[in-house]
């Protein structure tokens, strides 16, 4: 895959309006679609606290109201900043779920990221039904198949009342009506420890990362297998996490870089680099979207991501195959792993040339060599 084509904005049509859509970007799933399409009501103020690329935004637009949508993950960031720029009524914040300080809101809508967890989704909820008025009305939308009828349970206790308005195949559609003060959400910090690299190490993640509970085996086998002297190299790690593969790296003596699309993982990873006393260059990033023309790198690792939306989507993991070749000075290595059934080999010898296959089994590592 090309970058160019994948960091490219295209403008869609909708039953809504016009929405501009990325390869990487979550928001045009069913359960967007069929939320939109169900809100209605006469509204004023109204909040997109999932909002993916502004589907349901333009939705609660039609309605009459001002609306704030709320998304964090970078790519979709993108997207829905584009799409709000030609309709002045909404207003967009990247920012997690419980970092809302508005209020007043009449109207909120939610689709549910069951695909991240409970602890997720709780923030989620929690958000949406503080940032209600009383007697507002939350709009709700995920799949039977994902919880959704046990999520619908936590969302009518915390609000006080609700009903399953619409059932298309697995999708459930409900509005919720605030009858009960909520408080404000605040993120329980998940903790692990463990030794990577021979470093006894803490890690800190927010609600909503991979692997926030322990850290991924896939990455622990990474991690063995990539040189044992790294120092003084520049190395860029590929959709980064929580830290996981970079800061023993750092620790080693290796000047690293980490890009990440979800900002609880951004924020997540600063404060591991922090809490560690590691430095490290931490970006927001849609890819290599945040880094410099100039940035060039001696090595670039990977445990890519290949779900959009708890769907299998591989056109992010194309892009990181890509980038990890854009970026590597020549003779640099790049370093991934990955599941078996995906077949990164092909994608890897048609830009570098060679790609090697060091261990098979659950995972597999699969390295490369810029010529």
């Amino acid at each position: 895959m090309e970058l160019t084509k994948y960091h490219s904005l295209q403008k869609l049509p909708s039953a809504q309006g016009t929405i501009f859509y990325k390869l990487g970007a979550a928001g045009l799933e069913e359960s967007y679609q069929l939320l939109a399409d169900a809100i209605n009501g006469s509204t004023t103020r109204a909040l997109d606290l999932n909002a993916g690329v502004g589907v349901v935004s333009l939705a609660l637009k039609n309605l009459g109201a001002k609306v704030l949508a709320v998304e964090e993950r970078r790519a979709s960031c993108r997207a829905l900043q584009a799409t709000a720029k030609d309709h002045a009524a909404i207003k967009t914040s990247c920012a997690p779920p419980w970092q809302l300080n508005q209020t007043g809101f009449e109207t909120a809508a939610l689709v549910l990221g069951a695909e991240r967890g409970n602890d997720w989704v709780n923030m989620q909820l929690n958000a949406a039904a503080y940032a209600l008025d009383m007697g507002g009305a939350l709009w709700l939308a995920g799949n039977r198949k994902a919880g959704f009828e046990r999520y619908f349970k936590w969302a009518r206790k915390l609000l006080g009342r609700g009903q399953i308005v619409s059932r298309n195949k697995d999708t459930r559609i409900a509005v919720l009506q605030k009858t009960q003060t909520v408080p404000k959400p605040s993120p329980q910090e998940f903790l692990i420890n463990t030794k990577l690299r021979g470093h006894e190490l803490r890690f800190y993640t927010l609600p909503g990362v991979f692997s926030a509970n322990e850290i991924d085996p896939a990455s622990r086998l990474l991690l063995d297998f990539l040189p044992k002297k790294v120092a003084g190299e520049e190395i860029l790690d590929l959709g980064a996490g929580y830290g996981a593969l970079s800061l023993p790296l750092a620790l080693d003596g290796a000047k690293v870089t980490l890009v990440e699309q979800s900002l609880v993982a951004v924020i997540s990873s600063r404060n591991n680099f922090a809490n560690a006393n590691a430095t490290a260059r931490i970006l927001h990033s849609d890819v290599d979207e945040a880094l410099q023309k100039e940035d060039l790198f001696d090595i670039v690792v990977s445990n890519p991501p290949f779900h959009i939306g708890g769907h299998v989507v591989l056109d992010v993991a194309k892009a990181f195959v890509a980038a990890a070749h854009s970026r590597l000075r020549p003779g640099g290595r790049f370093y991934l792993v990955a599941n078996p059934f995906l077949k990164y080999e092909s994608w890897m010898q048609n830009l570098f040339g060679n790609v090697h296959e060091h261990i098979t089994g659950r995972y597999k590592v699969l390295s490369a060599i810029k010529q």
